[in-house]
């Protein structure tokens, strides 16, 4: 039999305590990733396909027909070009969304991996902040894929709109941090599942601005606007890409509104995560 001294020393060759304690968030990252990697063809061909299909049927071919009704455009631009960064805006929210529920679901509930990893040196917050870094660098590379449309069919233009990739990313990073701990904290993903497709994400969808005004809608419906992570991005977006008018004080309440939002996401997502893990 191996001296314990010996077995111990084995472990420490497999397992750098120090590097997990200091980087265990990245380890976590890096295996979403690598699970990511298998699918890479898929994810691809959905960032390359979605923008396209958006772009083709909506706007370009909804926007003719607005234009033809509308000569001054909407906001003063043609109707693609205010459609563009709300576009942006909604795939990289969604995307981000969609890939911090269905890991952290399979995580606790499914596969129950996170149990697995939280045996090992790993910390409740390390798995929370790794499967969120995971899913933004995945929303990174659909949004920068739809950019690259949105600049090819002349949605965007100019070095300028390159700061709509940041901006997106921040309410991304905001909704997404709140939706992780909304699925740590709940035992039923059908029910989940159910509640955020139907109940979630399309009115925020159809009643954040996205393809008019938020202006143009009834009062009781522009709320739905000013609580969702879509509309601010959209206004930022819109601002940026084509000058939408906007006061120093509205930008700063958009900003504030998400970044607000991806403190509180951040917090409760680990608290979360360690109260599940410890049961």
């Amino acid at each position: 039999m191996s001296s314990p001294k010996l077995a111990r020393q084995g472990s420490l060759q497999i397992v750098d305590l120090s590097k997990v304690l200091s980087f265990g968030s990245f380890f976590v990252t890096a295996s979403r990733i690598r699970i990511m990697w298998k699918w890479r063809w898929s994810i691809a061909g959905e960032a390359i396909a979605n923008p396209l299909f958006y772009l083709l049927s909506i706007g370009i071919g909804i926007g003719k027909f607005v234009g033809s009704h509308q000569s001054a455009g909407i906001d003063g631009v043609s109707y693609l070009k205010f459609l563009a960064p709300a576009l942006l805006a909604s795939a990289c929210i969604i995307g981000a969304v969609n890939e911090v529920m269905h890991p952290t679901l399979e995580g606790f509930k499914w596969n129950k991996n996170f149990f697995a990893m939280n045996a090992t040196p790993l910390s409740a917050k390390q798995i929370a902040d790794g499967v969120l870094v995971a899913a933004l660098v995945r929303a990174l590379f659909g949004t920068v894929m739809y950019y690259i449309a949105l600049l090819a069919f002349g949605g965007v233009s100019g070095w300028n709109s390159l700061w709509l990739l940041p901006a997106t990313m921040f309410a991304a990073a905001s909704f997404a941090s709140v939706m992780l701990g909304v699925c740590a904290a709940v035992e039923n993903p059908d029910l989940l599942l159910n509640i955020v497709n139907r109940l979630l994400i399309m009115p925020l969808f159809l009643f954040s601005g996205t393809f008019y005004s938020l202006k143009t809608m009834p009062l009781f419906l522009q709320v739905i606007g000013w609580f969702s992570p879509l509309w601010h991005s959209t206004e930022i977006g819109r601002w940026i890409a084509y000058g939408h008018s906007i006061s120093g004080l509205g930008l700063v309440i958009h900003f504030a509104y998400m970044a607000v939002m991806l403190i509180v996401g951040v917090y409760f997502s680990r608290r979360f995560f360690a109260q599940r893990l410890a049961k």
